[in-house]
């Protein structure tokens, strides 16, 4: 397969996904390792954000649907939590290959469903395989402790067990990494899962299904249904599932960890984000700028880690003319076309949103230096597009300012010291990352050391950990105890189970109960 061009390589691609989709219109749900075509009624219209065409429609799974994949699930999980360290590995290296073998199909989808460019959409894919390709030697992360001989004769050994059924619930702007994220660690722990991609871009999680099957995973390890709250709801509440993964926006993950958390479940929820940056004035202004646009536009602004303030300390607010200057040279088209920098918003309600949200810090005092809210893309007109956006003189108690935009937007503020910087960073609820450009370590290191955000970069303005660590965001930005991938990953869909045996030197003759408690000597 990896010597074929790349158009007859999408056809084939396309032609095997006819099992989830029926004449390009209706998504089909993935149960027991079947597409099974939905009895719903009820359904999403799928939109090209570059021109406003339906691709396809996402149904509403019913809910005898929704049970039936939790069933193959639970049923799978009684064999596959036996399965031997060595087989589930196997299982991940064989799906590891058929990713990497239909990188470009899979790119192409994301471009069509979400409006990603090219080159954001190969981003998605790459870091959701670096999740799988971690998970290859994950063998080594499930190891256990023991201690031989405790006490006299008494060995204590603590093991890495799997929870049961568990659940994903997934967000529009990452179609490919989020489910990545998740199903391949749960899996290569022992567990099984049901998966909701977002209704906007159901079709990037359903090849990933069609890729797993084919790598030889067994009925019910991994199963996906669709839907929109009723589905959210279903997974929150059917008993069977004992924990759930989210990431979107934080009226969802508060609605998803309160009631994931009543019924007793674990949850680990990714939320809204107002990532902020430092500029300090001995910051090397070429690069500093050049990664502020990349950051603050790049997806369209449409990532819980984008650069969406500019806190200037100093004189260095006297780049923010040049910021502007970078950000008209960028190419807005839709995402296939090349040289194309950034595409669409996901959704015309999304675009009269972020139009919204740059009209209210125009009213309510900032100044607009760069409008995006009326570019033309010459060939789709009816695309939701958005172009590159700065809006200076920000104060924090404007509408722009305390909610996430989600759009190509850059907020710049200024203040006097690094200290009124932080300060400033600090009282916002959330805490996804931050980052600051310096060429000083002391005004590096103080940074590091007060500012309140899980995810912090000096010189990096995106800074999100590689697979061996895990994805730390804090604050309003993330509910629970477990974040995603990385040890706390395993942790989250592991639980421990603790033997503490006795075998008596002396024990080859019987001796008499002992009613008291043991003491250990």
């Amino acid at each position: 397969m990896l010597n074929l061009s790349r158009e007859i390589l999408y056809r084939q691609v396309q032609l095997s996904c006819r099992c989830y989709s029926s004449n390009a219109r209706t998504v089909k749900l993935f149960i027991d390792n079947e597409f099974i075509e939905s009895k719903s009624q009820q359904f999403s219209d799928v939109h090209n954000p570059a021109t406003n065409e339906v691709v396809c429609r996402t149904p509403d799974a019913t809910t005898e649907e929704m049970e039936n994949a939790v069933k193959s699930a639970k049923k799978a999980f009684e064999t596959w939590q036996s399965s031997s360290v060595m087989t589930r590995q196997g299982l991940i290296l064989k799906y590891q290959a058929l990713i990497r073998e239909n990188f470009e199909p899979l790119t192409k989808i994301l471009v069509e469903e979400n409006g990603k460019t090219t080159a954001d959409a190969e981003g998605d894919i790459l870091r959701g395989l670096q999740i799988v390709d971690h998970c290859a030697g994950m063998p080594s992360y499930l190891l256990g402790e023991s201690m031989h001989n405790i006490s006299t004769d008494m060995d204590t050994i603590s093991y890495k067990v799997p929870l049961g059924v568990t659940a994903s619930i997934c967000p529009f702007n990452f179609p490919a990494m989020v489910p990545l994220w998740t199903f391949p660690i749960s899996i290569m722990c022992g567990n099984t899962m049901v998966l909701k991609p977002s209704e906007r871009v159901p079709s990037a999680a359903m090849v990933l299904a069609d890729l797993f099957k084919k790598a030889g995973a067994p009925p019910g390890l991994l199963n996906i249904i669709h839907g929109r709250k009723e589905a959210v709801n279903f997974l929150c509440d059917n008993p069977e599932i004992k924990a759930v993964s989210f990431v979107g926006s934080d009226t969802a993950g508060s609605h998803i960890y309160d009631r994931c958390g009543k019924n007793g479940k674990r949850v680990q929820c990714n939320n809204g984000a107002k990532n902020h940056c430092i500029v300090m004035p001995d910051a090397n202004k070429n690069k500093t700028i050049s990664q502020i646009v990349g950051a603050g536009f790049g997806a369209a602004g449409q990532r819980c880690m984008a650069l969406s303030v500019v806190v200037f300390v100093g004189q260095s607010k006297e780049w923010i003319g040049e910021i502007v200057n970078a950000a008209k040279k960028l190419n807005v088209n839709a995402g296939h076309v090349k040289g194309a920098d950034l595409g669409p918003v996901i959704s015309a309600a999304s675009k009269q949103r972020i139009l919204k949200l740059i009209q209210s810090g125009a009213d309510e005092g900032a100044e607009i230096l760069l409008d995006g809210r009326n570019i033309k893309v010459p060939g789709y007109e009816n695309g939701y597009f958005v172009g590159p956006t700065v809006i200076s003189n920000v104060k924090t108690d404007m509408q722009c300012y305390k909610e996430e935009i989600f759009g190509p937007v850059l907020l710049c503020t200024s203040v006097d010291t690094l200290d009124e910087a932080i300060a400033l960073i600090n009282r916002n609820p959330y805490g996804n990352g931050t980052a600051i450009f310096t060429t000083n370590g002391a005004s590096a290191r103080s940074f590091v050391n007060k500012v309140e955000a899980g995810q912090i970069g000096v010189n990096v303005p995106i800074p999100v950990p590689l697979p061996m660590f895990s994805f730390t965001g804090n604050k309003k930005s993330f509910f629970g105890d477990n974040h995603f991938y990385g040890k706390q990953g395993i942790n989250f869909y592991t639980q421990p189970k603790t033997v503490t045996q006795l075998w008596r030197a002396e024990d080859s003759s019987n001796i008499a109960s002992a009613t008291a408690m043991p003491t250990m000597k």
